[in-house]
């Protein structure tokens, strides 16, 4: 990896408490690579081999059974995957590909299990790394099993409202295809969902969303912290 690179790898969470030695240590054999977009990164099936961690750009994880193929998560930096294989030295049960220009770091398995083992610091910052994903897909079948579609398209919206600041504006960052997968509907579901969110104010321009009665949509889609909050 070129030295250049180094003081980027050492300010992202989980390297940034980590020993010198340590951190030299496990990025042996590294590689930063830049990626066009859908190339795919892993795939379900193979052997955990790498720790990914999303530098620049979009991942998308996604998973296939029986001819059928569903997003699971869109990954923005930084972002690692997939951590819980890694330290299993299991085999990945999602793939991964790039969504548009990325660039990944890609640290051998083996060197991350040895670090964990060498050094207490990194070692807290997998389990804390563990835990964040454990809560997210706690909170994601919570939305799914205890929100309707068109719930779950209003929550979504407010989050992305909220994490932008923007005022009564949301633009978004994946293609309706997408978008569907992650909220758990079909495309055509998406569609009636947005169809139906119009008389709360929700005006769609191509992947500009404009929101015009916020304290409606609110209303509808009822967001509570132990699902919306990435943070709790």
């Amino acid at each position: 990896m070129r030295g250049i690179d180094v003081p980027t790898v050492r300010e992202i969470p989980p390297f940034t408490e980590m020993s010198d030695a340590c951190f030299e240590e496990v990025l042996q054999m590294a590689y930063l690579q830049r990626f066009p977009p859908q190339v795919q990164l892993i795939t379900e099936g193979d052997p955990a081999d790498f720790l990914h961690i999303v530098i620049e750009g979009t991942v998308e994880l996604f998973g296939t059974s029986n001819g059928r193929e569903t997003t699971m998560a869109v990954l923005r930096p930084p972002s690692t995957f997939i951590l819980a294989a890694v330290l299993k030295d299991a085999v990945y049960l999602m793939s991964a590909r790039t969504i548009d220009r990325a660039r990944v770091l890609m640290i051998p398995a083996e060197n991350v299990r040895h670090a964990m083992e060498e050094d207490p610091a990194f070692a807290r910052a997998m389990v804390m790394e563990l835990a964040s994903g454990f809560r997210s897909v706690v909170k994601t079948l919570k939305e799914q099993k205890l929100r309707t579609g068109v719930e779950r398209l209003a929550n979504y919206l407010i989050r992305a409202h909220d994490q932008t600041g923007s005022d009564g504006q949301v633009e978004l960052t994946e293609d309706k295809r997408t978008l569907a997968a992650v909220l758990g509907m079909t495309p055509e579901n998406l569609s009636r969902a947005f169809a139906t969110l119009r008389a709360y104010g929700v005006e769609v321009h191509g992947s500009t969303i404009n929101l015009t009665k916020m304290d409606d949509l609110i209303h509808l889609a009822q967001p509570t912290p132990l699902i919306d909050h990435r943070s709790i």
